[in-house]
């Protein structure tokens, strides 16, 4: 997270005309009939149904490179995976180096990494309306296999990406490993994370939010430290329009350790605040600014995320509304149902930050997830055959105290701040039986390794799950190995079983008798070329939850 009050550093562009459209629409109405979802597709100036209604390029006529910003996959079913491109010659550039014009690309599978052995191969339109992405959902694969792809337009042809099937939904799969990542900001370090994710032996990543940050990027990159001038103008204002939006990801995208990390793995992903804005809850903005306003921010934010993420069509955003919770199964060995904690949410109890829990905080009609959304979670764990359920989610979900004396403060953006919601949760996967539970967590820039208690109020409560919390890629610098709270959150925490202050990533190996989670991190970021260290490594065995040093 990012301290509250880094205000916005431009006024947005939306027209006058779609402000006082928004105004008419009461919230609720705005946010849910096809009147508003066409006034906010219309409000980031795109038709409302994202047709092909432009005019074509022909794409032997590129002149450069269009294949900037990299390849990615994601979402692996057990019959079909989502490719991902967007066209780009000229990336630092509003209109991407394209004019407003349809382009055809061309694109291939194979069974191996020179495409000697293409298994399927088609096209796809890059949309202008999409800002020229493009998502191919090839189906009627085989479950449980290694594929290659890449991507052609005139005559270039994009790098290779590697990306897999996921098991046959009821399997007995004997094991599998992910990576899990978060908290990017582009101007505090170099991804050198990431390079090293790159070369790890994982079938997937998840990456559980703040894959872009708002806030504006000076012409050096921040902590990076480029050569004056590196980076245009047209950076150093914080994102408010589609616009603004669009050029941000493509900052972050022409990063090539981010783009090697994609190309090697496919992604699950979902976000946190700052892909739209600082601790933003549901319809309530950060900074006082009229709701129709946020909205068609919310609205921009939103479509940005889809087009440049490797997600499929049911994640395509209606307005100011994306439908981005969703379940995914590898075997039987594992269900994650990834969670959006951002869209849904009650707003922050008592102005938000760390404070005393009270009767605001603990009113039992807040809710972190939604109504629906809790719905759906719970209810997917009454149906789930799988040994380990997984939940991918945003902010800390166990109880974390800052001072060693009761009562505590605890932060009002976390799930301390809904424990009404939390019980919940907790009580549906005891009704569901949900013996191996996994939380996974981002947000916090550091990493943490909890045992999930039934009661946090009672040390000795019976342990029904672990929480991985990984630290960021860069978020914070280059961080400590023992932060100044150290001996504080450790001492208020008993169920706080690591903590470290470094950046880096997570991978965590799933089997029919343990989990293993590794916490790995680098010495510096603001720097390149660090080496990557195992700072922790712990096990949980399957019916017997709780972390034990490996």
């Amino acid at each position: 997270m990012t301290p509250a009050n880094h205000q916005a550093q431009s006024q947005p562009s939306h027209a006058p005309e779609l402000r006082a459209a928004a105004r008419h629409l009461g919230r609720r109405r705005f946010l849910t009939v096809t009147g508003a979802a066409a006034a906010l597709a219309f409000s980031v100036n795109l038709p409302a149904a994202g047709t092909a209604g432009a005019a074509e390029l022909d794409a032997a006529r590129l002149a450069d490179d269009p294949f900037t910003l990299g390849v990615a996959s994601g979402d692996p079913q057990s019959d079909s995976v989502l490719l991902w491109t967007r066209l780009a010659p000229a990336p630092y550039q509003a209109d991407s180096g394209l004019p407003a014009k349809r382009v055809d690309v061309g694109w291939e599978l194979a069974l191996d990494e020179r495409f000697r052995r293409v298994v399927r191969r088609g096209k796809a339109t890059a949309h202008p309306e999409f800002h020229h992405t493009v998502h191919v959902e090839v189906d009627h694969l085989a479950p449980g296999h290694v594929y290659y792809y890449r991507f052609r337009a005139g005559p270039w042809v994009s790098p290779a990406g590697r990306t897999r099937t996921a098991p046959a939904q009821r399997s007995r799969v004997a094991d599998l490993t992910f990576g899990v990542v978060s908290c990017q900001k582009y101007d505090e370090g170099y991804y050198t994370a990431y390079k090293h994710l790159a070369q790890e032996d994982v079938d997937v990543v998840f990456h559980l939010g703040d894959y872009l940050y708002e806030y504006a990027v000076d012409d050096v990159a921040g902590r990076r430290a480029y050569p004056a001038g590196t980076l245009p103008s047209l950076f150093e204002r914080e994102t408010v329009t589609l616009e603004d939006y669009r050029l941000r990801y493509a900052l972050y995208k022409s990063d090539p350790d981010l783009r090697a990390a994609h190309a090697a793995h496919p992604f699950v992903v979902t976000w946190d605040d700052h892909e739209t804005e600082n601790n933003y809850a549901d319809g309530t903005p950060e900074n006082s600014v009229p709701p129709e306003e946020f909205l068609i921010r919310r609205a921009a934010a939103y479509r940005a995320y889809w087009e440049n993420m490797p997600l499929r069509r049911p994640q395509l955003p209606d307005g100011a509304d994306l439908k981005l919770y969703r379940r995914l199964h590898w075997g039987r060995l594992a269900q994650f149902d990834v969670l959006d904690t951002r869209q849904y949410r009650s707003d922050q109890a008592y102005g938000d930050g760390w404070q005393f829990p009270g009767p605001e905080s603990e009113d039992p009609s807040r809710t972190l997830t939604g109504d629906a959304q809790e719905r759906w979670l719970i209810n997917g764990w009454h149906r789930s055959d799988a040994l380990w359920n997984v939940v991918p989610q945003q902010v800390t979900f166990s109880q974390r105290y800052n001072m060693t004396t009761t009562p505590s403060k605890v932060s009002m953006d976390s799930w301390d701040g809904y424990p009404a919601s939390r019980e919940r949760v907790l009580a549906g996967a005891q009704a569901a039986g949900v013996e191996n539970l996994m939380v996974l967590t981002g947000d916090v820039h550091v990493s943490y390794g909890f045992d999930i208690k039934r009661d946090f109020s009672d040390p000795d409560s019976r342990t029904v799950g672990t929480e991985i919390v990984t630290t960021s890629v860069t978020s914070g610098r280059d961080g400590s190995e023992k932060p100044s709270n150290w001996d504080t959150l450790m001492a208020a925490n008993p169920h706080l079983k690591f903590f470290n202050g470094r950046r880096g990533y997570t991978t965590v190996s799933l089997g029919r008798k343990s989990a293993r989670a590794d916490f790995k991190t680098v010495s510096h970021v603001t720097t390149q070329g660090a080496p990557l260290t195992t700072a922790g490594s712990f096990v949980t065995e399957v019916g017997e939850q709780g972390l034990k040093p490996a």
